[in-house]
């Protein structure tokens, strides 16, 4: 009925807003495809270039190892980045399943390294209808098809990673890579944001994040890509309907 959704507008008309913006704005990385007629590449999920909607490139560091052209691979490669002694970085360009586990390193801002252990549980497809009842949407969000992504993340690096923006995104069957949403309040479906005020080392949490695809986009998976260079560390996997219960897989060794 209207008069029972005007009290949940009221409540939560600001996160309504955020969607919208982070929706159609910055929150979309486009990716690029050559036009001279060369090779375009694998057309992996994720391995195009990519760029912000206002074409600029990403900034930080990119996947670049210790290793030099012409060593011929006779050392073990340094990572990527500078981590704690012990933690192994998964290599980039790994594609992986639901449920499998990355160790990815990043800059999230200057002469600042975090490093996180991510695992990718759970891919759910959902409709407005049934997660967002009672909101105010514009028709240009409902042009897009909203996802839950459901993840395990834990702070293995020795830096505070309090308040950080993740760059894990969803690609759909465009290749275009897309941010997950914040909300102003609390979402109770997917309370989809960065991470808590302090994360700090040792700590671990389970994350739900929403996405957005554009123009009704389908999931094909999700990429862990903090740069335009950097070569994406991908999941793949079942995306469910919400609700749909998940079926016993196979215990891995």
């Amino acid at each position: 009925m209207r008069t029972a959704a005007s009290p949940l507008r009221r409540m939560l008309g600001a996160a309504t807003s955020s969607v919208a913006a982070l929706a159609l704005g910055a929150a979309l990385l486009a990716g690029c495809s050559s036009d001279d007629g060369g090779d375009t590449g694998s057309g992996d999920a994720g391995s195009s270039a990519a760029t912000t909607s206002d074409g600029s490139a990403g900034t930080g560091s990119g996947s670049s190892s210790g290793a030099e052209p012409g060593d011929g691979g006779s050392e073990t490669a340094e990572p990527y980045l500078p981590v704690p002694e012990g933690v192994e970085l998964t290599e980039p360009g790994t594609e992986l399943e639901l449920g499998d586990t990355a160790v990815v390193a990043w800059e999230p801002r200057q002469k600042t390294v975090g490093v996180l252990e991510i695992t990718v549980n759970r891919l759910e497809r959902t409709t407005f209808e049934k997660s967002f009842e009672g909101w105010k949407l514009e028709p240009a969000v409902r042009r897009t098809t909203p996802y839950f992504v459901r993840a395990r993340v834990a702070n293995v690096g020795d830096t505070d990673l309090g308040g950080v923006e993740v760059p894990l995104y969803i690609v759909d069957a465009k290749n275009t890579l897309v941010r997950y949403s914040r909300f102003a309040s609390t979402f109770e479906p997917c309370d989809s944001g960065d991470l808590p005020k302090k994360f700090r080392p040792g700590q671990e949490r389970d994350v739900c994040l929403v996405y957005l695809a554009p123009d009704r986009g389908r999931l094909t998976a999700v990429s862990f890509r903090p740069t335009e260079e950097f070569d994406p560390i991908t999941w793949t996997g079942k995306v469910r309907t919400l609700g749909e219960p998940a079926k016993p897989g196979k215990k891995k060794n």
